[in-house]
């Protein structure tokens, strides 16, 4: 029988996402003087006012007002009537020296003997049913709020957006888990008081998110995708009425609130910790990113077409307590008797690819450059690895790469180790 899965997505400008985007800031001004640097940086938001608080281990020295005023104004959070204002927001700064009971656990005599910054459980996951091996669902929502924000900072159509938005996707899903049709687009955006009535502001709003928004997100998809966009979609199209008062004021915002917003939806699983203002020693961020690299490039290889990784660990212990993976019986890689692969000979041959100690896993990704901010909105996973030029202290300039989870550079080794 069919069944429906939904995901949602939160705008640059949502109030969470204003705060994990300035301790993602904070963070790679931090690593960009100090790549060594240990940082676990905090924000609250709300009427007029930001706040910064967390623990820092750093050479560097950082003036944190000026990045979360740069960072409220990219937003596009510079009109007074907004009541949250870069240019006239209070901002407190609350950082203060790590705990050396925290970094004992840490630091070892040798770099590649660091500890986990923590105890917990990361997941990673990745599934075939789109390009970029991410949820369908999620996938689309992300992809809505980014063409409505670049339609906000276009400024050419639907010129009454404000920063703050929201979507959701539902999806109908056949008995063999592929994906038949959108059931349910949901758009909520801040805008402004731009007509007479609320009945007349929620029709235009209503008809330019139909036909400016959607074609334009549908029109970057593949012909199987676009096929999903059926006359019998249903919308719902700022279904509260009118939403005016946003952003910071409407709602206080605060770092890690939207951790599934982050990664894949409510598909998979999540350990519970945030990623946004932690530096890479800090597993929660480091091996939710190595997991997430492990699947995806195990689904491109072929070895199943959904996978699901877990990695654990103990505070101030390298090596991982545990290393799981289920392929929820989409499994292709098969032993040399012919029988396909258990999910436990799966994760044993992870084990042999990939070192998922902490030094190895930043050195691997390149998690001591500052590459977080980019992270910070639209979701950490699904996105495009790239490269970057950051200027350094001493006035030259480096190339780092970008999203180097989300590189497919383990394919061919996966594939060898596999057989396939």
């Amino acid at each position: 029988m069919p069944y429906l899965f939904t995901s949602e997505s939160v705008s640059e400008g949502h109030p969470d996402k204003v705060a994990d985007q300035i301790s993602d800031a904070i963070l790679d001004e931090y690593l960009r003087q100090d790549p060594t640097a240990k940082v676990a940086c905090e924000t609250l938001v709300t009427t007029d006012f930001a706040l910064v608080a967390g623990e820092i281990k750093s050479t560097a020295h950082v003036e944190a007002e000026p990045i979360i005023r740069e960072v409220i104004r990219r937003i596009g959070y510079n009109k007074p009537e907004y009541l949250f204002n870069a240019d006239t927001c209070e901002v407190l700064n609350k950082l203060h020296e790590q705990s050396p009971d925290i970094n004992q656990g840490v630091e070892r005599a040798t770099a590649e003997e660091q500890g986990a910054g923590d105890q917990g459980m990361m997941f990673g996951y990745a599934t075939k049913e789109t390009a970029n091996y991410m949820p369908l669902a999620l996938d689309l929502s992300h992809r809505l709020l980014r063409e409505l924000s670049a339609i906000r900072k276009a400024g050419q159509e639907m010129t009454y957006l404000r920063p703050d938005a929201k979507s959701q996707v539902t999806i109908r899903y056949a008995d063999d888990n592929t994906p038949e049709a959108i059931e349910t687009i949901v758009v909520s955006t801040q805008h402004d008081e731009f007509a007479a009535t609320e009945a007349e502001m929620l029709r235009r709003i209503d008809e330019d998110i139909r036909t400016i928004l959607v074609p334009r997100v549908k029109a970057q998809l593949d012909a199987d995708t676009q096929r999903l966009f059926t006359a019998d979609i249903i919308y719902h199209i700022n279904p509260t009425g009118k939403f005016v008062i946003g952003g910071p004021h409407g709602d206080s915002g605060l770092t890690g609130r939207k951790i599934i917003v982050d990664t894949y939806g409510g598909k998979g699983a999540h350990g519970g910790g945030a990623f946004s203002g932690k530096d890479s020693s800090k597993v929660d961020r480091s091996a939710a990113y190595a997991a997430r690299h492990i699947a995806k490039n195990l689904v491109a290889a072929g070895v199943a077409d959904q996978v699901l990784v877990q990695v654990a660990y103990a505070i101030g212990v390298a090596k991982p307590v545990g290393v799981f993976v289920t392929t929820y019986n989409t499994t292709n890689a098969t032993a040399a008797n012919g029988d396909k692969l258990t999910d436990g000979q799966i994760a044993e041959k992870v084990q042999r690819l990939f070192d998922l100690r902490p030094y190895a896993i930043v050195q691997r990704l390149g998690l001591q450059n500052p590459i977080f901010a980019e992270s910070a909105a639209y979701g950490h996973m699904g996105r495009e690895a790239g490269t970057k030029t950051v200027s350094l202290p001493d006035g030259s300039t480096k190339t780092v790469e970008t999203f180097t989870w989300e590189k497919l550079d383990y394919v061919d080794r996966i594939k060898a180790e596999f057989g396939l």
